[in-house]
């Protein structure tokens, strides 16, 4: 991601409809916090053991290719907003995978 999409906000330059309680989160307690992300199912604490085996992953660098495609199925993607170009890719991976499974499975 280039920097320039990169964009920090101060508290107060905040829109107003964040759905933060900003006053009742400041009024709480470290103790109080910790216990409100303990009783949210979805902010389990990790332990080292869910860790064990753990791998780090880095992401496939992409090629550059020119490709042609039909105008109408390039706005098609263009139309959806930034990273048309991440959606067509997922699209044809998707199709790869299942071209794939197909030939495994004959």
């Amino acid at each position: 991601m280039s920097e320039e999409h990169i964009v920090n906000y101060s508290r107060s330059e905040l829109p107003e409809d964040t759905g933060t309680d900003w006053d009742r989160l400041e009024a709480m307690s470290e103790e109080e916090i910790n216990e409100a992300a303990v009783s949210d199912p979805d902010a389990q604490p990790t332990d080292s053991g869910f860790w064990k085996d753990a791998k780090v992953v880095m992401p496939q660098r992409k090629q550059s290719i020119t490709l042609r495609v039909d105008r109408d199925v390039l706005a098609f993607f263009k139309e959806r907003g930034a990273g048309y170009q991440t959606r067509m890719n997922a699209v044809l991976r998707g199709f790869m995978e299942h071209q794939r499974k197909g030939k495994l499975l004959s």
